[in-house]
């Protein structure tokens, strides 16, 4: 199939339905992006778990004729302790370790602290708000309602997409997300007009707000879903 069709998806999906799992470890498939998980309180052991199962995969690799990418490929380690961890590798290529990677929109850093996926959020809203200046500046024409229908469609997505799971970020990196002048921008507001008058008036919440919102009702959907195993993700 090529590339980008409407089936693509589907059919890699259904061609690689059977991809081995093991006890030790944990798979995730989205699409074509997969990640293997391994965990153990001795850091020199959830590595050779990891190894153990990209063995596994590479003999079912060959048996269907698929090409792994080592070069596009990372092995980060989720740890505080500070050190040299055993290298992993895949048909006697290694792996390069990372200090973060970017999975399914997010970008996990080693010490799970988020500042990695916060200051890239960052620029991404810096430069998508100067993007479009031309429709919510000062001297733009669209209308105030106007104007917020473009930040609820195009800016908050940017910085609420997997905040349930960011959202546990220290309140240092929640305020470096939370810097906006597109309230200012959009009310023309003159300089003694206080942020908090903007957001209450234009009924723009906080981020902590909306993570405090999003969190619980992410919450309440495991806690009411049938599936055991989503339901087991609460004990994390």
């Amino acid at each position: 199939m090529p590339q980008g069709s409407s089936f693509g998806s589907l059919l890699f999906v259904l061609y690689t339905s059977d991809l081995p799992a093991t006890r030790e470890t944990t798979l995730g498939t989205f699409a074509d992006d997969t990640v293997i998980f391994a965990t153990h309180e001795g850091p020199t052991i959830a590595p050779l778990n990891l190894l153990g199962h990209l063995h596994i995969i590479e003999k079912w690799l060959k048996e269907w004729k698929i090409k792994f990418n080592e070069s596009k490929s990372s092995h980060i380690m989720f740890t505080l302790r500070k050190g040299h961890w055993p290298a992993v590798d895949n048909n006697q290529t290694i792996i390069p370790q990372t200090e973060a990677v970017k999975y399914v929109g997010l970008h996990f850093d080693c010490r799970l602290n988020w500042k990695e996926h916060i200051d890239r959020k960052r620029k991404q809203l810096d430069l998508k708000t100067k993007e479009i200046s031309w429709l919510m500046g000062k001297k733009s024409h669209p209308s105030i309602e106007n104007k917020l229908l473009i930040y609820q469609a195009v800016i908050k997505p940017i910085w609420s997409y997997g905040i349930e799971l960011w959202g546990c970020a220290n309140k240092s990196n929640i305020v470096i997300m939370q810097r906006s002048k597109i309230p200012r921008a959009i009310a023309n507001a003159l300089w003694y007009v206080t942020n908090h008058t903007l957001h209450t008036d234009f009924n723009i919440p906080y981020i902590s707000d909306v993570i405090y919102e999003r969190i619980n009702k992410h919450h309440n959907k495991l806690e009411a879903h049938p599936n055991p195993l989503l339901q087991s993700l609460l004990q994390l």
